[in-house]
């Protein structure tokens, strides 16, 4: 009995060492037994799917939201200062910048999970990259709503270029993974950013619709502290 469980053992293994299909990591483990070791391009990793294809276009989107959380940090700097003294922007600036910020890492952890690495060494563009050319962002408080909601803006429009490409691509590049993931963590949360600065840039614009704002500028600070 012993005799022909070792015989059907031994001939599993000569079948798998046979297997010219290197696509699968039992293949690579079988070759890497009579070598040394693993290959540094060895297919037993984490990506599947559409990650070769799409891992561009969320690196730029990293990129991205690291600039914005920049950009963000400078606005509420400029409102936190003696001079400005806008508590309550600060407070809504501070909070982009962190949200930006926390976006990156999650993205980076994301990327990593899935067998990709962020290389910030190189600049990764795609056709739906959001740009981070910098202006001046010492800005009056209705301006500087404009700027936050012009920004968000791009923040959705390259998060849904991201869930697209992972969408619509052909088969090979499709990835339901990484679509489902940025459903879930991004279009949401961006449609309502876009929504709730956008109010407030309007109700803002009315307020200001008087011989002298400052008042109106003042109160509507208040409103924004507590929030």
């Amino acid at each position: 009995m012993k005799f022909f469980v070792a015989l059907a053992l031994f001939a599993c293994l000569g079948s798998l060492a046979l297997a010219k299909d290197d696509e699968y990591c039992q293949n690579t483990v079988i070759t890497a037994c009579s070598t040394s070791a693993f290959s540094a391009n060895s297919i037993c990793n984490a990506r599947f799917a559409g990650i070769d294809h799409i891992e561009p276009e969320i690196q730029s989107y990293i990129n991205a939201n690291l600039a914005k959380s920049y950009d963000y940090l400078l606005l509420a700097t400029h409102f936190n200062s003696y001079q400005k003294n806008r508590p309550g922007f600060q407070k809504l600036y501070q909070g982009l910048s962190d949200r930006s910020f926390e976006d990156s890492i999650a993205l980076i952890k994301q990327v990593t999970r899935r067998g990709g690495i962020v290389d910030f060494n190189t600049r990764h563009e795609s056709s739906g990259s959001v740009s981070t050319k910098r202006g001046t962002l010492e800005v009056d408080e209705l301006h500087s709503l404009a700027l936050a909601l012009d920004t968000e803006k791009q923040l959705a429009t390259g998060a849904t270029h991201v869930h697209s490409r992972a969408t619509h691509a052909t088969d090979a590049e499709r990835d339901p993974e990484l679509a489902h993931y940025f459903e879930e963590n991004f279009l949401g949360k961006q449609a309502e950013s876009v929504r709730k600065l956008s109010g407030y840039a309007n109700d803002l614009a009315k307020l200001m619709k008087v011989p002298d704002p400052s008042l109106s500028v003042y109160l509507f600070d208040e409103y924004l502290q507590k929030q």
